[in-house]
């Protein structure tokens, strides 16, 4: 999993609550288990005119042009801000895999979805929880500056406006020591894979039957 440190990137808006997972990522594309590949069809329902198909050639569609992701000023960006009860409805994993694989590292919003939520976390995203206010005036200043950037710094937990003021979030100490370092739950294991070693090379002794073929 890649870490996270410090992040400053362009802010995306999307304007409206309740963006549950089937809106992140229809449900025609969740035949792979693969983390990769779904960021062409993040949001494919309001990014394109036609339905999408899995393994599709996406460059051809016809795009909305109303939609945020398809707007020029918005391109390249790597921050998601949102209104309540982000990434609702079910507990796809691949929401997180979809936007992380589109180029987003962190979304803003003032609730999230528990779920969704958890596994961001789990996937390199940093789902940050911001007051409605706050997250208002941040609308209303991307919508006034065209390239509005945002830094995340979650080593201090805030997020730095471009003209220097620094907005606090909270994060579980467990979760941000985990995207610090890039520790997934395969790589948190791994952390003790000799102490897993010695107690299979014990294992083998104590108890030989369990490994017979």
């Amino acid at each position: 999993m890649k870490a996270f440190t410090v992040h400053q990137g362009v802010v995306a808006p999307m304007d409206r609550a309740n963006i549950d997972t089937d809106m992140i990522i229809p449900k025609q594309f969740l035949k792979s288990i693969k983390r990769s590949g779904f960021g062409p069809n993040l949001f494919d329902e309001l990014r394109y005119l036609d339905e999408g198909q899995p393994d599709a050639d996406n460059s051809g569609r016809p795009l909305n042009p109303d939609f945020v992701l398809n707007q020029p000023r918005y391109a390249g960006a790597s921050v998601l801000l949102a209104r309540e009860n982000f990434g609702c409805g079910s507990s796809r994993e691949h929401a997180p895999w979809a936007l992380e694989d589109f180029g987003f590292r962190a979304v803003i919003a003032p609730s999230y979805a528990d779920i969704f939520y958890n596994n961001s976390f789990k996937n390199g995203l940093l789902p940050i929880v911001l007051d409605d206010a706050i997250v208002d005036r941040l609308f209303k200043e991307t919508a006034a500056n065209e390239g509005y950037q945002l830094t995340v710094d979650l080593e201090n937990k805030v997020v730095v406006t471009p003209s220097g003021e620094k907005i606090p979030f909270e994060v579980d100490d467990f979760r941000r020591h985990c995207l610090l370092n890039g520790l997934d739950d395969i790589g948190l294991t791994l952390q003790d894979a000799e102490i897993i070693k010695e107690y299979e090379s014990a294992r083998r002794v104590s108890a030989p039957w369990l490994f017979h073929v």
